[in-house]
């Protein structure tokens, strides 16, 4: 048992404001693993009067001294990545060896590079008789999911750190554990009292608080598109600065001419990765009509290929989902695409042979599923795969950008100059060439109700800068 019963705040461990506490429950077996504090509203006005504070001083740090600091919490997760990877693997249920690559990796990638990045930024530039400045936003209340629970902290703590802001942090109550990890580094190192702050509790208390607080400059928030649309209208009572990264039902277009030996894997792995947990992840597949029977075999194939099981076991390549409500969720889903007539080609609502404990959904993949049905506009969020046939290239582009999201997107041809205008063309904020890799250093964010602004690198960095004018 992993029990916390104090939040950060002011540089120390301090007692919450109210009694109550949360439970953290094991994704793969469901029983409870831990617990933290039930924060209030009131715990949030401490933390943002410690974080408002602590802004005039550590806004005049040189932007040097912050990424040495950045550089030591590279260093410190570093050293506590097996520790990460398991706990996170248990809050999560992603397979242990993803989890050490990306629930462990990511954060501390996203330390180094903001810490480069800092150092690379100009901080002034001339613009005729104008001497033009970047300075930090202020006191910043970020709001981070479950679904990647420590990456998304970093990619708001440490670009907020580095531009010279504060922070107040409320994580998911559903995956918090892993954020006193990072409280508990960020004292390790010596970052000064009240700069980083953590509230744990549930939104609408926590999460509403920090978004509407007079003190709080800029709320930055990642979860789901009605709750950031609920962050949205609480921000506008203060004209404070909003930063969303929302959610997704992002296309992967396999052109005619595409190798669908490599494709369809890869389409996807792409969809299941982290139990298809993923706001970016490839979950509409969209196919030639001609070539519609290859690539349903092939999806299976695939599909059939990810074994669920415990997440510490070697030979799982799919772990559960992370909580009952997300299972009840995606098998929900799952029933509505067979009600609407689409084709239930592998997986269903039945748990997985053997899995009994836990919230194990069966990979699934659908055909023959059209633009207008439930499970292609609406974000599942579980292993569920929708393959959607087109029949000219025209048609495809249409599929692909008929949605109210533009997370991101794939396209597969085997000439790259076609992949990339076609890619061109798709209204996402990211675009998969080929299967081109995850950037950790590349700007990440979307169109539409997928967000504003942008996260990670140096376009991260630049969200949380305000820029001054100065005429002589």
């Amino acid at each position: 048992m992993d029990v916390r019963d104090k939040l950060y705040i002011n540089g120390a461990w301090t007692e919450p404001a109210g009694s109550g506490t949360l439970p953290v429950v094991n994704s793969a077996t469901g029983e409870v693993m831990g617990s933290v504090p039930e924060g209030t509203a009131e715990d949030v006005e401490r933390a943002v009067k410690a974080a408002a504070a602590a802004f005039p001083s550590w806004a005049a740090t040189a932007p040097e001294e912050r990424a040495k600091l950045l550089t030591r919490v590279q260093e410190e997760l570093t050293a506590r990545t097996e520790q990460i990877a398991d706990l996170i693997a248990r809050e999560v249920g992603m397979p242990r060896t993803l989890s050490k690559l990306v629930q462990a990796g990511l954060p501390i990638m996203t330390f180094a590079i903001t810490a480069q990045q800092l150092t690379e930024l100009r901080w002034e530039e001339q613009i005729g008789n104008s001497l033009v400045v970047r300075e930090p936003a202020g006191v910043v209340g970020a709001i981070t999911p479950w679904n990647y629970p420590l990456h998304q902290i970093a990619l708001k703590v440490a670009p907020a750190l580095a531009a010279g802001c504060t922070v107040v942090l409320k994580p998911s109550e559903v995956a918090p554990l892993n954020a006193f990890v990072l409280a508990e580094v960020l004292h390790e190192v010596g970052l000064p009292a009240g700069v980083f702050n953590l509230v744990t509790g549930v939104g609408p208390v926590v999460g509403e608080a920090l978004a509407s607080h007079p003190q709080v400059d800029m709320v930055s928030f990642t979860g789901s598109t009605r709750a950031g649309k609920r962050v949205m209208q609480l921000a506008a009572e203060t004209v404070k600065r909003v930063a969303l990264e929302l959610g997704g039902k992002s296309p992967n277009v396999i052109l005619p001419d595409a190798d669908l030996q490599k494709a369809v894997p890869a389409g996807v792995q792409d969809c299941y990765l982290n139990s298809g947990q993923t706001c970016s992840a490839l979950t509409r597949m969209i196919v030639p009509r001609s070539r519609l029977a290859e690539v349903e075999d092939l999806a299976v194939k695939a599909a059939e290929s990810f074994t669920p099981g415990d997440p510490f076991d070697a030979t799982t390549r799919l772990g559960p989902l992370v909580s009952e409500a997300q299972r009840s969720r995606v098998r929900s889903y799952i029933e509505q695409g067979v009600a609407e007539g689409a084709k239930l080609l592998t997986g269903g609502v039945e748990a997985p042979e053997g899995l009994d404990r836990g919230f194990f959904v069966r990979p699934t993949v659908f055909s023959e599923v059209r633009p207008d049905m439930t499970i292609a506009k609406e974000e599942i969020f579980g292993p569920v795969l929708a393959i959607l046939p087109y029949d000219t290239e025209e048609e495809a582009l249409a599929i692909a950008n008929d949605t109210t999201y533009g997370l991101a997107g794939g396209v597969w041809s085997a000439d790259p100059a076609h992949a990339e205008a076609f890619a061109r063309r798709l209204r996402t904020g990211q675009v998969s060439i080929n299967g081109g890799g995850f950037n950790p250093a590349a700007p990440f964010g979307g169109y539409k109700q997928s967000g504003i602004g942008r996260e990670a690198g140096r376009f991260g960095l630049e969200e949380y800068l305000e820029v001054k004018a100065l005429q002589r």
